[in-house]
């Protein structure tokens, strides 16, 4: 049986020549037309600094409805305005709309006159002293810590350290056992020398390690979304959408080098916060003196922080009223998707209306 010829149809592949020329003509004169890519929609006022962490309070029309503020920790490794990308991508505007009053951290970007910034500073020092600004400015004993992802890791150290600081805490796509097997970044932190990476570049650059993050899936990180970005170069508000996600991804803060190293070895590679152990500067960290209401929110097709993960957090605390919270989608969905701004951000503002008076009550619905 003879093979089969391939046949070469010039015309249609002249128009499609033509017509993807066209196309990135177009493209070329929406970018120009673009001045600035805008994040970070929703209104804030700095209103604490320390170094370079800064503490910014959103500003809202009206009183909130739940009167204890919540301090959302993002992780130091890429930036919170992804929390609030642009107006229909906020999983903060929704919070808001849902009476929420909110207070966010900028971690900055560090430098090298932070290589011997560590854990004890972040965690005691700068997070500590954001919260008792909060307290004292909106005379409450305790307030509301919600974490994301490694954001989520040092909430849970903080709520660890000062139970009596914290009413509620919330808990999104946060490492919790890093004993799990699942996940390239778990792996590729194992088997890195932390002491060999910190010596050498004292503030490890934030490239180095987003590199990492863009292997985990490296066809669809670096190749596919960018043919993706061909079908709508030409529709601005699209393309805007994409170049604001870009943005994000490629806004690495550098890493101090003295936290990071007790990250790796203490998390990645002596996963303390579960086999125990571990010390912030001279505090003790035993998650069974959380005893405060926990939310703990996992998302089930989560590639960077895996289910597995997250889920044990449940079962190390002490908490009587603790919920874990499944999200259909990935650990960005959590953030913009639109499942996000109508299942998620009102299913939080709920649970936490339930327990503004400090009792127990039923699971949040989803």
């Amino acid at each position: 049986m003879k093979a089969p010829f391939l046949t070469f149809d010039s015309k249609n592949a002249t128009k499609e020549m033509f017509d993807l020329g066209q196309k990135m003509i177009k493209g070329a004169e929406t970018i120009m037309g673009i001045e600035e890519i805008d994040v970070g929609a929703s209104p804030k006022e700095l209103v604490f600094q320390q170094d370079k962490m800064k503490l910014y309070h959103y500003v809202r029309k009206d009183k909130p409805s739940c009167g204890v503020p919540v301090l959302i920790v993002y992780a130091l490794v890429n930036k919170e305005y992804m929390l609030d990308l642009q107006p229909d991508r906020s999983i903060v505007k929704k919070l808001l709309d849902h009476g929420l009053d909110l207070y966010i951290i900028n971690w900055g970007y560090p430098t090298k006159a932070d290589r011997y910034i560590g854990l004890d500073d972040y965690i005691n020092v700068y997070m500590s002293d954001a919260v008792d600004f909060i307290r004292e400015s909106s005379n409450n004993d305790k307030i509301n810590l919600m974490g994301i992802c490694q954001g989520g890791t040092f909430s849970t150290m903080f709520s660890a350290i000062y139970p009596e600081k914290v009413k509620n805490l919330i808990t999104l796509v946060t490492p919790i056992d890093f004993s799990i097997k699942k996940g390239l970044l778990f792996n590729w932190s194992k088997n890195i020398n932390p002491d060999t990476l910190i010596d050498a570049y004292g503030v490890v650059p934030g490239d180095f390690l987003n590199s990492g993050f863009l292997m985990l899936m490296p066809i669809t990180l670096n190749v596919g979304k960018y043919i993706g970005m061909l079908d709508v170069v030409g529709e601005k508000e699209k393309l805007l959408n994409f170049l604001r996600m870009e943005k994000w991804i490629f806004d690495s803060p550098d890493q101090a080098g003295e936290c990071l190293r007790q990250f790796i070895k203490d998390m990645y590679q002596g996963n303390k916060l579960v086999a125990g152990g571990l010390k912030i500067g001279d505090k003790d960290v035993n998650l069974k003196k959380i005893t405060m209401p926990l939310l703990n929110i996992y998302a089930s097709g989560d590639h960077i922080v895996p289910p597995a993960a997250t889920k044990p957090l449940n079962d190390l605390v002490s908490s009587t009223d603790k919920e874990l919270y499944e999200f259909k989608g990935g650990h960005i969905g959590v953030f913009v998707g639109a499942k996000s701004q109508k299942e998620l951000a009102p299913a939080i503002s709920d649970w936490l209306h339930k327990r503004a008076d400090g009792k127990p009550h039923k699971k949040a619905t989803k």
